[in-house]
C-alpha cells in the first residue's frame, strides 16, 4: 500500500468542480494586451537590460522556465540551456524559488500571487492590494496581476541587477519603489512605446503620462488574456457531459473523494489559494529570514507568524502537466513524482536525491546547491511543520490521479493568442 496525505481542517472539499467560462476573467483591453506583449518580452524593464519577464515565463516553456531554480539577471538563454553569465555579470546565486506558470491568473477569483502570497488583493473590487511596497505602492493599478508585475523589476537577482551596476538597481536598493520611475522613463523615451501608449491607452495623451502604472497595467492585460485556458477534456466533461477516459474518471472520483486532493485543490482553478506545509525538499540559496539564513520559511516571511512556517500557496492544477518541475523549489521533475510526494511526503523526502533537481550547470554553485538539503536540523523543522495526515491508497490509484490531472490540460494550450514577438520597440534582443 502507498500512503496519500491530505491537509487536515484547512480547506473545504467540493463534490464537484465549477465550470469556467470567458466571462469569469477580468475584462482587459485587447490593445493594452498587445502593448503588454511587447513589454513582457522587452529587456528594457530590467536594470542592465539583459532579461525580460518572458525569459523566465516563456511561451516555449508553457509560461514558466522549465527548471527547478532559475538563473536570473546576468544569465543568457532559456531553461536548462541558460548560462550563468561571464565576467562582471557572473551570477552569485540561483533564484531561490521555482518560477510559477501564468495560466489563468486573469481569472476573477485569483487574489493571491507568489508562492508566499506576498501580493494579495484585499478588496472585492480588485483595486486595493497588500504588497511588500506597503503605502509606497502606486495608485491606479488595474488588478492584482498589475501589482505583482512590479516586484520582479525591483528584485536584484531577477531583473534589477546589483546595486552598483546601474541607476535602476541603485534606486531600488535605496527604496523598493524608487527604480520604477527610472524604468518608466526608459519606456516613455523610446519613440515607438511613446506612440503605442498614446494610441492604445486612453489615459495617455503624451509620453509624460506613461508611468509605471500604465506599464504594469499593460503587462497585466497581456498576462491575464494570453494564458486563459478552460478547454480541457475535464471542461468538456463539465460543460457537455463528455465522459473522461476510464482511468481519468477513476482519478476524478479519487481526487474529489478518498484521496482528499480537493480539500485544497478546489474551486474553478483547482486551488483554494491558501497556504500549507507539504514538505517539498528544499535546496538552493533559500531566502534569509531573521536568523534562518539560507532557509525558506514560506508564508511566515510575509506574516511573521510561526504557525505559517514552511507553508506555501496551493498551486492551480489547470495545465499542471505542462509545468514541470513541481513544488516551490521545483524539487520533483515529473508530475508523477509530485503525486507520489503528496501520497507519502516523508518517504518521498527520504528518497529524494539531488539528481532529481533540474538545475542549469553552474560549476561554482555546485558546492552550495544542496547544503540546505544536508542540514539535518532544518530538515527536521520542515517535517515537524507538515500540515498532512496520511490516507492509504493503492499503487493503481496513483496512475488514476495522474490520468485525471492530465485531463486538466487545455486542448488549445499550445496555441496562444499573441505568442512571442519577433522584435520589441527598444530594439533589444528577444529571448
Amino acid at each position: 500500500m502507498r500512503v496519500v496525505s491530505v491537509a487536515v481542517g484547512l480547506g473545504t472539499p467540493l463534490s464537484a468542480q465549477e465550470p469556467v467560462t470567458a466571462q469569469d476573467y477580468l475584462d482587459f483591453d485587447a490593445r493594452q494586451a498587445r502593448l503588454g506583449q511587447m513589454l513582457f518580452y522587452d529587456k528594457i524593464l530590467s536594470g542592465n537590460q539583459n532579461i525580460s519577464c518572458g525569459t523566465c515565463h516563456h511561451h516555449s516553456l508553457n509560461s514558466a522556465d522549465g527548471v527547478s531554480l532559475g538563473i536570473g539577471e546576468g544569465g543568457s538563454g532559456l531553461g536548462m540551456d541558460r548560462t550563468p553569465g561571464d565576467g562582471l555579470s557572473l551570477i552569485s546565486a540561483r533564484i531561490p524559488r521555482n518560477a510559477p506558470a501564468l495560466w489563468n491568473l486573469g481569472h476573477r477569483d485569483m487574489r493571491v500571487l507568489f508562492h508566499d502570497g506576498r501580493v494579495e488583493q484585499v478588496d472585492s473590487d480588485g483595486l486595493r492590494f497588500r504588497t511588500p511596497a506597503g503605502t509606497l505602492l502606486p495608485e491606479g493599478l488595474n488588478s492584482v496581476l498589475a501589482a505583482q508585475a512590479l516586484f520582479p523589476m525591483s528584485s536584484d537577482a531577477e531583473m534589477a541587477g546589483k546595486p552598483d551596476e546601474n541607476p535602476v538597481s541603485a534606486a531600488f536598493a535605496e527604496r523598493i519603489d524608487l527604480g520604477w520611475e527610472q524604468v518608466a522613463e526608459r519606456v516613455r523615451n523610446t519613440p515607438e512605446y511613446a506612440y503605442l501608449f498614446r494610441r492604445d491607452v486612453r489615459e495617455v495623451r503624451s509620453k509624460d503620462d506613461i508611468t509605471i502604472v500604465e506599464i504594469a497595467n499593460a503587462l497585466a492585460a497581456f498576462i491575464g488574456t494570453e494564458w486563459q485556458s478552460f478547454d480541457s477534456p475535464y471542461d468538456d466533461y463539465l460543460n457537455a457531459g463528455t465522459p473522461l477516459p476510464p482511468l481519468a474518471e477513476k482519478g476524478r472520483a479519487l481526487f474529489f473523494g478518498d484521496a482528499g486532493c480537493a480539500n485544497c485543490h478546489n474551486g474553478p482553478l483547482f486551488t483554494d489559494q491558501n497556504f500549507y506545509a507539504v514538505g517539498v525538499p528544499q535546496f538552493g540559496p533559500g531566502r534569509a529570514f531573521e536568523t534562518l539564513i539560507g532557509s525558506d520559511v514560506g508564508r511566515m516571511e510575509v506574516t511573521k507568524l510561526p504557525a505559517d512556517a514552511y507553508r506555501f500557496r496551493t498551486p492551480s492544477l489547470r495545465n499542471v502537466a505542462l509545468t514541470a518541475p513541481y513544488g516551490h523549489s521545483g524539487a520533483y521533475p515529473t508530475l508523477r513524482d509530485m503525486i507520489r510526494h503528496m501520497c507519502d511526503p516523508i518517504t518521498s523526502r527520504n528518497a529524494w536525491t539531488p539528481g532529481m533537481a533540474r538545475l542549469p550547470q553552474v560549476d561554482w554553485l555546485k558546492a552550495n546547491d544542496f547544503v540546505l538539503a544536508a542540514n539535518t536540523q532544518e530538515m527536521a523543522r520542515q517535517v515537524a511543520h507538515l500540515d498532512l495526515q496520511p490516507v492509504k491508497m493503492i499503487e493503481e490509484d496513483i496512475d488514476a490521479i495522474e490520468a485525471f490531472l492530465n485531463a486538466l490540460t487545455g486542448q488549445s494550450a499550445m496555441q496562444r493568442p499573441l505568442g512571442r514577438p519577433d522584435e520589441v520597440p527598444s530594439g533589444l534582443p528577444v529571448d
